[in-house]
């Protein structure tokens, strides 16, 4: 545990670094606290050697450490703000009853970023952790077919695909039988992945010489069943913070968001409560200086989604938690309607 002193002045520090991104010196915090330079240069010194804090090198001011933002988070920020109005803004959009669930979960991502300056994900029911169970083919009208997707957790998802015409709806049935096969136990993440692998066995192959074009409308169909359950809104963001102003680093945060890889972050929906996972904890390159915030939602009984926030390590960690968490409780109600 920290004094009363060294508190303050890390919460001065993080405070005031999350405001300008500079870091913050002796004579900044003299100006706010009734204390000497050389008092708060002692204390800044102290919190360095405990890990609290860190020194760049361009500079004589300090900034907060991972373990430092950890300690601000858990024991340092209050419940003293008021977030009323960002908190009605959401009430009002969930309070909307003719709205679908996909599109309220889109626009509440859209509102998240929008609220924080951040970038916002929702991974839904056909998370990583959701695998095939069953795939079937219902003829709804000429050349229109329903593909069912079912998964081990009982979820079904459903896409309207235009099939070729003077179609053989036998060689669709056994396309459908060979895919049961082939999926079955397969994580949704990876169909599109696996059936561009199994084009080249001997099954799938014998298919594809006959008619390319079905194996193609599946493929493409899969692909949007991995796709349709994730929501990603203000990667831009990222892009105005100070800490990209580095044309390498934000090519590589780029390539990241573009590659889908982001969602990886958010994929254990095993967790409970709020995880902030800061700096360095995200094992990604890409994210050493960003902070991936999750927390879950329920979608039923057996199963949840995960909705995140991921900024600087400079986050505002006060306005930003309130806010994830008010949002989950909303997209739980959701799925219980």
């Amino acid at each position: 545990m920290l004094s009363k002193r060294q508190e303050e002045i890390l919460k001065l520090i993080v405070d005031e670094f999350v405001k300008t991104a500079e870091p913050i010196g002796s004579r900044t915090l003299s100006d706010l606290l009734n204390l000497s330079s050389a008092t708060i240069r002692n204390e800044m010194a102290g919190l360095e050697d405990l890990g609290f804090l860190e020194k760049t090198h361009t500079s004589s001011g300090r900034i907060p450490s991972d373990k430092g933002y950890h300690y601000y988070i858990e024991k340092l920020i209050t419940n003293n703000q008021n977030y009323n109005e960002s908190f009605n803004v959401i009430d009002e959009l969930f309070s909307n009853k003719d709205i679908k669930r996909d599109e309220a979960i889109k626009q509440a991502m859209n509102l998240l970023s929008q609220l924080t300056n951040y970038t916002t994900i929702a991974l839904g029911t056909n998370a990583y952790g959701s695998r095939v169970k069953k795939i079937e083919l219902v003829p709804l009208y000429e050349n229109v077919c329903i593909l069912l997707l079912i998964t081990n957790r009982g979820h079904v998802e459903s896409k309207e695909i235009k099939i070729p015409e003077n179609s053989d709806m036998e060689e669709m049935k056994r396309v459908i039988e060979i895919f049961n096969d082939i999926l079955f136990d397969c994580p949704i993440a990876q169909v599109s992945e696996k059936l561009h692998y199994e084009i080249n066995e001997h099954k799938i192959k014998e298919i594809l010489i006959y008619n390319s074009t079905i194996i193609e409308t599946f493929l493409d169909a899969f692909t949007q069943f991995t796709q349709s359950k994730y929501y990603l809104s203000g990667q831009s963001n990222m892009l105005y913070q100070p800490e990209f102003n580095d044309i390498s680093r934000v090519r590589e945060l780029l390539s990241f968001f573009e590659k889908n890889d982001i969602f990886k972050l958010v994929e254990d929906t095993t967790k409970t409560g709020v995880t902030v996972r800061i700096g360095k904890e995200n094992a990604i390159s890409a994210m050493r200086d960003c902070t991936v915030i999750t927390v879950p939602y329920g979608l039923n009984d057996s199963s949840r989604g995960t909705i995140a926030v991921v900024g600087p390590t400079r986050m505002e960690y006060q306005k930003v938690i309130p806010l994830i968490k008010y949002l989950a409780k909303h997209m739980s109600k959701l799925y219980k309607e």
